[in-house]
């Protein structure tokens, strides 16, 4: 219903009003990164929520050409030149920065904290989680996090966003590295001392239904796997979805390699010494 204001990121969206009153982060078909970042944001978003990680919620945003006629702000910036967002179904994030309202009053969000602060943020055992979910989608993009406090709490909660970069951005293909898709500071990882520090949600990856996950793709608009606004090839959805299943059986490698690297996250995790078991 309006645009509120541009929002950081090499998506350039944009924090909107939607029909329902709430506020949403709305990422555009023609963003400059590529349309599939909406198809990507969708499904790995609604296989975290399927796992049990802290997400936003997300949804299909209808943007009319009226609202974009009328609102100078709705354009992308490609470097050279500017265009118009283009019209119709975009995907919606619901908005976790700001001030966040509850029964208790406002609170607030944050996307940075201090060491201090994040070694004692209450679901930290969720980015163990949220590695499984990067692993598993091939993330080519660092982890992000938002840090929510409510009212007359004291300790935050992470809530992870941006999966736009699974699947490798545009490119649907699965490369895998071991300092792919992690978030970039080691503390969150500090506590974990095996395999039980990635549960539940491990489990609940290498378990999931197939119905769920061809439920998350289903919800994708095909226009956010074509090009300029056409609808694109089922097909090429169905083969990613099909690569995605068959990889389930990879994600504990896939954690043995991260903790293998140089970046050595787990050091409490002291079984068979430097050689992890999968």
């Amino acid at each position: 219903m309006q645009q509120i204001r541009r929002m950081r990121g090499g998506a350039q969206g944009h924090l909107m009003l939607g029909a329902d009153g709430k506020l949403w982060v709305v990422k555009f078909q023609n963003n400059p990164q590529h349309v599939r970042v909406l198809a990507n944001e969708m499904l790995a978003t609604r296989l975290a929520a399927a796992a049990g990680l802290t997400v936003p919620e997300t949804a299909v945003v209808e943007v009319s050409e009226w609202l974009i006629r009328h609102t100078p702000e709705l354009e992308v910036n490609l470097g050279r030149e500017k265009v118009r967002c283009r019209a119709g179904l975009q995907f919606g994030a619901r908005h976790m920065g700001g001030v966040v309202e509850s029964k208790a009053g406002p609170g607030v969000v944050l996307d940075y904290l201090p060491v201090e602060q994040l070694a004692e943020i209450r679901n930290l055992e969720e980015f163990c989680g949220a590695l499984a979910l990067d692993k598993w989608t091939a993330n080519a993009n660092g982890r992000q996090a938002v840090f929510l406090r409510r009212a007359r709490e004291r300790r935050y909660r992470a809530c992870f966003i941006d999966q736009g970069y699974c699947f490798h951005a545009g490119e649907w293909r699965f490369d895998d590295s071991p300092l792919r898709g992690v978030y970039p500071r080691n503390e969150v990882y500090a506590h974990v001392s095996g395999w039980e520090s990635f549960e539940p949600w491990l489990t609940r990856m290498e378990t999931m239904d197939d119905a769920v996950v061809w439920r998350a793709a289903e919800s994708i608009p095909p226009e956010w796997y074509g090009e300029n606004g056409i609808a694109g090839d089922m097909g090429e959805l169905e083969a990613l979805v099909e690569r995605l299943l068959r990889r389930r059986g990879r994600i504990r490698e896939l954690i043995v390699e991260f903790g293998r690297s140089t970046r050595e996250p787990f050091p409490k995790w002291v079984e068979m010494g430097r050689r992890l078991a999968i």
